[in-house]
């Protein structure tokens, strides 16, 4: 595993790993490091997971040894990053794509699980259901929910969640949870927004592939212009990120 010189803040580190089982085995370490830390010290473990094909395999590998038993499951908390306005059973849902390769295999209980019913009509009315969903488990926040741990990814336009460039979710405050158009003109999306992300505790970014290399080689060496890249803005506050990139992602670093 390659670690490039830190430049960054402290709470900002990149690793670069060889191809896509090398960066499911390294994200694996990293889930099951942050789920032993929270249910040890909080009692249980609040993840939010991103869609995708890239976690799919993080997913398959959480469900084989060591990490089926190693990690208290029925302590781990699933809520996720955004949602496709599709019902759940939808070949595009994010949700769909969990329950098919982690949440079904792992047995993980119904009351654990916390989808976006990002079917809902209107969309904002889904995006409002959400918050409160996440007001209900986290009554405690203060102003925004501390998630233990964020899986995120990046697209090749710099979005990262359904944070999409110029959108008006990016300067949204106060909502934990809004809707939003996508870029491609399908289906409109539910996401949660930059103070909720940038409340969590342990942000990791899984990025596989040579169309990412471009954003990625922009935001970690943050050259001219990557500010307007929605990833940018993730940075956690008392938090810490983790950028975990297969080769092909980081080739332009």
């Amino acid at each position: 595993m390659k670690r490039l010189p830190d430049k960054a803040p402290p709470n900002f580190e990149v690793r670069v790993v060889p191809d896509l089982t090398a960066l499911a085995e390294a994200a694996a370490k990293e889930f099951a490091s942050a789920a032993r830390d929270a249910i040890d010290n909080r009692g249980r473990f609040t993840v939010a997971l991103a869609g995708g094909s890239t976690p799919r395999a993080l997913h398959q590998r959480l469900t084989r040894q060591p990490y089926r038993k190693e990690i208290d499951w029925k302590r781990v908390l699933f809520f996720w990053g955004d949602e496709r306005c599709v019902p759940p059973t939808h070949e595009r849902s994010n949700y769909r794509m969990a329950r098919e390769t982690l949440l079904d295999p792992l047995k993980i209980a119904d009351a654990n699980v916390f989808r976006m019913d990002a079917e809902r009509e209107p969309p904002r009315a889904a995006a409002a259901a959400y918050e409160a969903v996440l007001r209900a488990q986290f009554s405690d926040a203060k102003r925004f929910p501390r998630l233990d741990f964020a899986l995120m990814g990046i697209g090749s336009d710099g979005h990262t969640a359904s944070l999409f460039p110029a959108s008006p979710a990016l300067a949204e405050k106060r909502k934990w949870a809004v809707s939003t158009p996508a870029p491609d003109g399908k289906e409109r999306r539910i996401t949660l927004t930059y103070p909720v992300f940038n409340a969590t505790r342990r942000v990791v970014f899984l990025v596989s592939g040579q169309d990412k290399s471009g954003p990625v080689s922009k935001i970690v060496k943050k050259e001219r212009g990557y500010r307007k890249l929605p990833a940018s803005g993730i940075q956690p506050l008392r938090g810490s990120q983790l950028w975990l990139l297969d080769e092909s992602a980081a080739s332009k670093l």
